[in-house]
């Protein structure tokens, strides 16, 4: 599986509109077979910036994805909106997706 985790930090004046700006291109890389998850989130300390973190099941999927019409279209804009160039994690791990943490239950849960 492919993991990246992207921090995007946006322009202060544009943050409140980045989630619907990435709204079409989230929902088109969801699309993509290869694709596992594609979620943001948003800093709670740093209210412009916005955490992506997404998974791919192979390196030939991760390809697909950067050669995707959608890609290229949030490339072409995104310049425009963030305030700085993006800080990226990308590995190669084991694993299909998500796993359980081991040390944590909620009360009274049957799992």
């Amino acid at each position: 599986m492919i993991f990246i985790a992207v921090k995007f930090t946006v322009r202060p004046d544009r943050s409140e509109e980045w989630l619907n700006l990435v709204d079409d291109f989230t929902r088109a890389t969801r699309q993509e077979p290869g694709n596992i998850f594609f979620e943001w989130s948003r800093s709670v300390h740093r209210p412009n910036q916005f955490v992506l973190i997404e998974a791919f099941e192979s390196p030939k999927a991760g390809a697909v994805h950067v050669n995707s019409g959608h890609f290229k279209t949030a490339m072409a804009w995104m310049p425009e909106v963030i305030a700085k160039k993006p800080d990226i994690i990308h590995v190669q791990v084991a694993g299909t997706g998500w796993s359980q943490m081991a040390e944590l239950t909620p009360s009274g849960s049957g799992q």
